[in-house]
This record gives structure tokens, sequence and C-alpha cells, in this order.
């Protein structure tokens, strides 16, 4: 068979900037023709949202749309964040408002099978409708003007597939008060229609709460009586699935919501690492690409991912990265940590990747001849002692009052004398074994002692996963539990301390004999 030509006149594509409208795919209702690409951007009034509904749909089917497909774009084309769904096959797209007030429709048929395509409308809704979506934007008629008398809106936000529990948080709000809210006001319900149960019902200046459904459903009713109005609000929402996570476990690791494929835009996602009291955090980024820095002012201003010490993000920053960057590990001074997500309506990437290990609150102190180790038990209470042991597993710690201890000397438990920095140090491998069943999990630190000083560090040197750790950042001090970063070559060594003391005098008696030498001749 031939292929199907676009006839000359008719139309593929293009801007749509009246309130309503229809479009549908070439040749409707015939067949439509092969090797075709069509973009509709529709562009409304700022402030206003896009109905779209469509009355016909009928592609080619394929389980993963391969072949000929129709996608639906919370923003401009082709910006993966933006993307709300792709569809072929006779079921139809659901209804879409848009998040803000442009939303673009892409159709895409290849060189086989033609089917009838489809038929959709469109329409200027200032106020209300279905929002599907990972994430979204939603605000009152008119905002920032104020808004007009007797609205009434509706907004059912859900359905988006793989959505979990859905976050709303208000940006901006303000309308008229009164006991009771009864005049103007915000109400939410806890799923996709008022018999739903409700969570809120919100007026005058206060912002309300972050609140969270317990279903993938949320529906937001604004309303506004004959007089007195106000700016209005501004809130935007996420699924809370990817995108709000709590972790307690001694390691662990996650990702940005839909990695390795592209984020969706308009998200504010939150990652709270709690680990026990004296514990802290170390953080290892695997992966990390975002949208980049700023020409203007070379700054993270778009997208961005931000760590905070302390789990709020009142805490102190330890970072904030964007781009594409390979990043060394950071390491946090409390046992809480909050990773922040924010990404805006644009320029969509493939994310991030992190795992995280719990650093285990130990304290280190050496003399000339040994080494002293403390953990506390209430630290790594589900553990046996001889899960915990220094260099082999014959030097396994033990347990006095509420502490792990190990008490050794250097000549024993795999302990060896090294050179770094051009002073003597005595190391040796800490190791303490989490492993469940036939699942291997045994965290590494090296402890060091420099005995001229007495002083004595230790530094997580396998955690997650050994392989991502090429650099070893020291994490505790004897007395300050902090230290700078340990980065040296392993230098084997067959002698212990004892022997330094010796090669001091040895040397010494040398120095002696050239002396005595050297007088004889003169």
């Amino acid at each position: 068979s031939h292929p199907l030509l676009c006839p000359p006149g008719i139309k593929c594509g293009g801007v749509l900037s009246a309130p309503s409208g229809n479009f549908s795919s070439p040749n409707f209702p015939g067949l439509y023709p092969y090797e075709t690409e069509c973009t509709w951007l529709i562009v409304v009034a700022e402030g206003s949202s896009v109905l779209l509904s469509f009355s016909h749909f009928e592609l080619e089917y394929h389980d993963t749309c391969a072949y000929d497909y129709l996608q639906v774009y919370n923003g401009a084309a082709r910006d993966r964040g933006n993307l709300l769904g792709t569809f072929c096959g006779h079921s139809p797209p659901p209804p879409f408002s848009s998040a803000w007030h442009v939303m673009a429709v892409v159709f895409r048929s290849d060189r086989h099978v033609a089917k009838h395509g489809f038929a959709a409308a469109y329409r200027k809704d200032a106020c209300g409708g279905q929002l599907t979506g990972l994430s979204g934007e939603i605000t009152s008629p008119r905002y920032p003007e104020s808004y007009p008398n007797d609205a009434e809106c509706h907004w059912s936000i859900g359905g988006a597939s793989g959505g979990g529990p859905l976050t709303l948080v208000f940006a901006d709000f303000q309308m008229e008060g009164g006991q009771g809210c009864g005049f103007d006001y915000v109400a939410l319900f806890d799923g996709p229609t008022v018999t739903a149960p409700h969570l809120g019902r919100y007026c005058g200046s206060a912002r309300p709460p972050r609140t969270i459904s317990s279903t993938p459903h949320l529906l937001i009713i604004f309303k506004s009586d004959f007089n007195i109005g106000g700016r209005g609000f501004k809130a935007h929402f996420y699924s809370a699935g990817e995108c709000q996570e709590v972790f307690t476990t001694i390691k662990g690791n996650f990702s940005s919501p839909q990695y390795p494929n592209f984020y969706p835009n308009n998200l504010k996602c939150q990652w709270s690492i709690q680990l026990p009291p004296g514990y802290r955090v170390k953080v290892f980024f695997l992966d990390m690409e975002l949208e980049g820095r700023s020409s203007l002012t070379g700054g993270c201003d778009y997208d961005h991912l931000s760590a905070f010490d302390g789990g709020t993000e009142n805490g102190s920053l330890l970072g904030q990265w964007c781009g594409r960057e390979s990043l060394a590990p950071i390491t946090s001074r409390s046992n809480r940590v909050l990773l922040v997500l924010h990404t805006d309506r644009n320029t969509a990437r493939r994310g991030f990747s992190i795992s995280y290990v719990g650093v285990v609150p130990m304290n280190v102190s050496c003399t000339r001849t040994d080494f002293h180790i403390q953990i506390p038990v209430q630290s790594l209470a589900q553990l046996e002692r001889n899960r915990i042991y220094l260099g082999t597993p014959s030097c396994a710690a033990q347990v006095v009052g509420r502490n792990f201890k190990i008490h050794t000397r250097f000549d024993t438990c795999g302990t060896e004398s090294q050179r770094r920095n051009n002073t003597s140090v005595i190391v040796s491998t800490l190791y303490i074994d989490f492993s469940v069943g036939d699942q291997e999990d045994i965290h590494q630190y090296e402890v060091q002692c420099e005995p001229k000083k007495k002083e004595a560090s230790v530094t997580l040197i396998a955690g997650p996963d050994t392989s991502r750790l090429s650099q070893a950042e020291n994490l505790v001090d004897a007395q300050q539990w902090e230290g700078e970063a340990i980065d040296a070559p392993e230098i084997k060594s067959q002698d212990t301390s004892d022997i330094i003391f010796i090669s001091i005098c040895i040397l010494a008696g040398l120095l002696m004999v050239i002396a005595v030498v050297g007088l004889v001749l003169l």
C-alpha cells in the first residue's frame, strides 16, 4: 500500500491562543497519514489553566506506544519534566488540566498501520479542573490580583500512574477572614470528592499548614461570597511517594523521582535521614545531573539539591549543588541530615542517586604502645561483641559496663607501621559486622595512632559500596570527634612501634661513631 500524504490545506499543529478551541489529527475522521509529526502549543491568559479533553481516540496500539503516539505536556513540548503522559491504542487519555497557562500536545505516526486518530477540545479554565501528574501549581482566579466575588472552584488532584500520597504546600495565602471561615475559604478533602474525610478549612491571612493526603487523591475547593476579597492563594502539590521519605536505618540509598529518567518539574522533595544519638551521617553522591547554573549569576538558581545538618531547613547548610558534577562525600556533625530537591517549571534532567551510611560513635585513643577503642553498647545494641573486632576476629571487643571495648598492643591484631607525611604512624582496621543472613554488610574503619604525640583518629573506609568509596575522609578525632582528610597510599612496613625507638637509638650510636672517627682523623 502507498503511504497517505497530508493533502494540501490540512492543518498539523500550531499555536492555539483563543480562550477555547478544537483540534484533531490530520484527515480526521479519516485515517491519519504515515510518518507525520504535529505539535500543538496551547497558550491562554497568564494565571489561567488549560482544560483539555478528548472526544475520540484511536491510534495504533503498542504496549509502550513505540509506534504511533500522542503526548501531553504540562508546559512546553519536549521537556520531559513536563510530560503528563504518552498514549496510544483505543483508550482515550483522561481530561487534563495544566498547572499553568501553557500546554502542549504532540502527535506522531510511523510508516505502518494508520488509524482514525483523535479529536480534542480545550478551554481556558481559570478556576478548577482535574490535575494529574506528579506535581503542579494552582492559584485562585486572577492571582495575584484580587479574586472575583461569587466564585467557586474545584481542583481534583490525583490519578498519576504510580502516584503516592499527595503533599500540598501554600506559598501565598490572603483571603477574607471571619469566624469559622463562613465567607471566603479554601477547603481540603482527603480524596476525590466532598464525601472524603475533611482535612481543613482556611481563610484570613495565615498560610495553611503543609497538608499530606492519605490517598493518591486530594480535592481543593475555593469559594468566595458576594463582597470583600483578597489576593487569594498560590499552592503547589507533589506526589509524596518518591518525594518525601524518612530513613532510620544505619545505611540506605535513594534517588530523585523517576530516576534515571528525567525528574518532574515544579517539585520540592525532602529526604530525611534520622539516626540514633551519637551517630553522624556520611552521604555519597553516586550520580548527579541537574539543570545547570545560571549564566547570569553563576549560582544554582534553577534546579538544585541542598543538604542541611540537623534535620531541618533551619540547620547549617552542608552544601548546595546543581548541573552535572562529581561530588566528594559529605559528613554531618549531627545524627540528622535533610536533603531537599527544588525544581522549577522547565528544563529537567536525569537527577541523582545517593547512598548514605551512619558513622558509628566511638572514642579512639592510644599510648606509645596500645590502642584503646570504646563504642557505646546502645549504638550497636543488636550486635554480639564478636561482630566488632580489630584486624582479625580473634581481637573481638569485650563488654565492659555500657561499652564495647578493645584494648590491644600495637604488635597484635593486624597492626602495622606506616609513614605518612614524613611521620611514623601505627595503623589497623576496625571491622563492624552488620551482616544479616546471606546479606554481607561489614563496615570498616581505619584506626591510626601517632605514638610520639599519643594522638589517635578513626576513618570510615568502607560503608555502603566499597567500589564507590575512592576517598577516605577522617571522621572522628580522639579529643574533638572530628579531623582532617586522610588521602595517602598504603605503605606497608614489617616493623611495629618498638622498632621505631630502637631505630632512633641505632641512629644516635652511628652519629657518635662518626663524630669519634672524625676527631681521630683530625
